[in-house]
């Protein structure tokens, strides 16, 4: 649900955030300056992932709004969280956003302590916490359609996906990844494998880093050498690691990318993405902001959850992959789409956002 038809619908007062509407000499109200700022995780603001998606979309909102002003500041580790957070509600910010889920902890502490100031925050919930905004997404629905593509595609029988570290944001993907093979080999009568992950013991490779790309160039060389030739890195920029050599193996095998469209942001790579679990942070964050920028009242208790319905996730274009993957695997994920969305596949898992 968007968050401008959820305010609508809710019948809620609209409620200054910040300071008051100025008034111009027309005497008509100008809104006045509402200030936007983003704490990136670890990974930082160029992660090609979504810590970049996020400031898409504080830049976006600015774009839409003319009274918001953005500004971010990176963490180089998770101890700076807190101190990041914290300077942001002395400078007054209007609205403070927790990029990830590493910094749910942070937050709640900081929100907890501050409680007249607006937080939101990115891949988590905070029971109780009425102060900051949960943006979530159901990415497995998009990685099902993604573990049914790779399988469909693949021509080793074998595929594979690993993550930065065993978070519920990383897993969800996994979970919708292992679970879209699954519905594969049962409508094919196939027995693609997949390499990185066990749904069941909630079990699998991890770079326990999301910057590192000699770790995910040497996670994939692994899976690689064990005849995968379609892997899901959910890492970040680690990730960039495997891209990068699945370039360089001249179609030995192919990434899906996850979070902003591959070839958007990687673009250098486009030619090794097959597709994308596109997960529409930049979409959730704007929403958010020009809804605060306006004088919306941001219902915690509501918050968002990007949905194949909504579009908050989806499963991007196939690029210059387009005339490989055949019309029929295409119409089939379409149709497997559109089942997800009408509740003809429940598409589960312990990571979802409830």
């Amino acid at each position: 649900m968007k968050i401008l038809a959820v305010l609508a619908a809710s019948g809620l007062a609209l409620a200054a955030c910040g300071d008051a509407p100025e008034e111009n000499a027309a005497g008509g109200d100008a809104a006045a300056d509402y200030s936007a700022c983003m704490v990136t995780d670890t990974g930082g603001i160029d992660d090609k992932s979504f810590n970049a998606s996020a400031w898409a979309g504080m830049e976006a909102a600015k774009a839409e709004a003319s009274n918001v002003k953005t500004k971010y500041v990176a963490s180089s580790a998770i101890a700076d969280y807190e101190p990041n957070l914290t300077d942001f509600v002395n400078q007054k910010c209007n609205f403070i956003l927790a990029v990830g889920g590493l910094m749910t902890d942070a937050t709640k502490k900081i929100a907890a302590a501050n409680a007249g100031s607006q937080f939101a925050i990115v891949d988590s919930a905070i029971a109780d916490q009425t102060n900051v905004y949960p943006l979530q997404f159901d990415t497995a629905q998009a990685s099902f359609l993604a573990g049914y593509l790779a399988a469909g595609y693949s021509k080793t029988g074998v595929v594979a996906t690993y993550g930065g570290i065993n978070i519920p944001p990383v897993t969800i993907f996994m979970d919708g990844f292992v679970d879209g093979v699954a519905k594969y080999n049962e409508a094919k009568g196939k027995t693609v494998k997949v390499l990185g992950w066990d749904k069941a013991t909630q079990q699998g490779t991890f770079a326990e880093d999301f910057t590192n790309q000699a770790k995910g160039k040497a996670i994939s060389d692994t899976f690689v050498g064990q005849n995968a030739d379609v892997i899901l890195p959910v890492a970040g920029g680690t990730g960039l690691g495997t891209a990068a050599a699945a370039k360089e193996s001249n179609g030995k095998y192919s990434v899906i990318w996850v979070d902003s469209d591959g070839c958007d942001v990687a673009a250098q790579y486009c030619s090794a993405f097959l597709s994308t679990v596109i997960k529409s942070v930049s979409g959730g964050v704007k929403e958010a902001v020009v809804a605060g920028a306006k004088g919306g009242k941001l219902d915690a208790a509501v918050g968002y959850k990007g949905t194949l319905e909504n579009e908050g996730v989806s499963l991007g274009a196939y690029h210059e992959f387009d005339s490989k993957v055949t019309p029929e695997l295409k119409a089939e994920i379409e149709a497997l789409k559109a089942d997800i969305i009408a509740g003809k596949i429940k598409v589960e898992s312990a990571a979802a956002p409830k």
